[in-house]
């Protein structure tokens, strides 16, 4: 038992603790010209004062057009070299691509580069576990929030 402990200890540990991170929450945007698309993503993330991660997220609207959107993220604390909580500056781009609800087809019949930035803030509990609400802006969505929630390594 003690073999098994001592490794999830060191690997836990402040002094460690690398901040790699691991999110998954809920997302809504403006996909759609009748209103907005509702979805989720999971977002991988590494730094801190800085970060680099990918998300991918999935948006359901009125129109049964779904989006996939895969991005690549770029954050900035904005508490400093060594933050990894608080407020933060994200930018994010990668592909959209849009699949009729009717007939899912592989390859989908449009996509399209997205683009944009992000603010928002990270509570951190228990220096583990995270909360983090935020809003962005971009294209091919007008705006967007969401809120989610992950744990640190």
């Amino acid at each position: 038992m003690l073999i098994l402990i001592f490794p999830l200890s060191f690997v836990f540990s402040q002094e460690n603790k690398r901040d790699l991170w691991f999110g998954a929450g809920a997302d809504i945007a403006l996909y759609s010209y009748l209103g907005a698309a509702f979805g989720g993503g999971i977002s991988f993330g590494y730094g801190t004062g800085m970060a680099i991660g990918i998300k991918a997220a999935w948006f359901f609207n009125e129109e049964k057009i779904d989006t996939l959107e895969l991005c690549f993220l770029l954050r900035f604390y904005l508490l400093g070299k060594s933050a990894y909580s608080g407020p933060f500056l994200q930018f994010l781009g990668g592909p959209a691509i849009f699949f009729r609800t009717e007939n899912l087809e592989v390859p989908s019949d449009a996509g399209m580069i997205s683009a944009g930035a992000a603010f928002g803030w990270r509570f951190v509990i228990n220096d583990l576990w995270f909360i983090e609400p935020q809003i962005r802006g971009g294209y091919p969505y007008l705006f967007g929030a969401s809120i989610s929630g992950g744990v640190r390594f």
